[in-house]
């Protein structure tokens, strides 16, 4: 029997995971406007950008360019497809992609499911017109996660689950703290939650942002939560 009510919390392996949910969240937030974290950024910065261009092939449209920015930007060029679909994309997946990685690192077999998804992502955008910070970015971390599934697998375990749950932990929070400052504290011009407006009049960009806060909190702790069923079930 599944344990969905988590009444056999907390063993020792539950206790390290959630000190390390709790370590990768408070190194995100104290890091987060450093160098140390730049990579990192970029990577979220990239999920976001393979958010719209997901939505767009799932809608019947098309891909021209994928494209990440050392100043921390990111575009998208599509043809076709439904722009109310698309446009929320970028912010939508970095939460739900957030959330699955979270959940996936509760386990060796979910851990290896989440990084071969992340892998293909990489390869696949290459073929999208990427410019040399993007190139260089998804075969960096295409680098990292095949090393540490490979460590995981042949030399010793768990890594690649503690890695797969700092991707997840990163992303999550980072889109966060991102909706925050660009959708929330302030209107950014141009921004999706502006973009949203622009379709949907009644619904002002800082009520977008708001609404793309609360995916993504409820993303990250749905993500915690299926972690820890995945652990006590093991």
């Amino acid at each position: 029997m599944v344990d969905w009510k988590l009444q056999s919390c907390c063993d020792t392996q539950d206790i390290i995971f959630l000190c390390l949910y709790g370590g990768y969240s408070l190194f995100t937030m104290i890091f987060m406007n450093t160098v140390v974290v730049k990579p990192m950024k970029l990577i979220a910065i990239f999920i976001h950008e393979m958010g719209h261009a997901s939505a767009a092939w799932l809608t019947g449209g098309s891909v021209d360019k994928i494209e990440v920015y050392q100043n921390e930007g990111g575009v998208t060029n599509f043809r076709g497809g439904f722009r109310p679909f698309i446009i929320p994309a970028g912010y939508v997946g970095v939460a739900f992609w957030g959330g699955v990685f979270v959940a996936l690192s509760g386990s060796r077999i979910g851990a290896t499911v989440a990084a071969g998804i992340f892998m293909a992502a990489l390869l696949i955008c290459l073929r999208y017109s990427p410019n040399g910070t993007l190139i260089g970015l998804c075969l960096f971390f295409f680098v990292i996660t095949l090393a540490a599934t490979l460590i995981d697998w042949l030399v010793f375990s768990p890594v690649l689950e503690y890695v797969t749950l700092f991707y997840g932990v990163f992303i999550g929070w980072y889109g966060i703290m991102d909706i925050w400052d660009d959708t929330i504290s302030r209107t950014v011009e141009g921004s999706d939650a502006s973009a949203c407006f622009q379709m949907w009049r009644c619904c002002l960009p800082r009520c977008v942002g708001v609404q793309f806060m609360l995916c993504a909190i409820c993303c990250q702790c749905l993500g915690l939560y299926f972690a820890l069923v995945s652990l006590m079930n093991a």
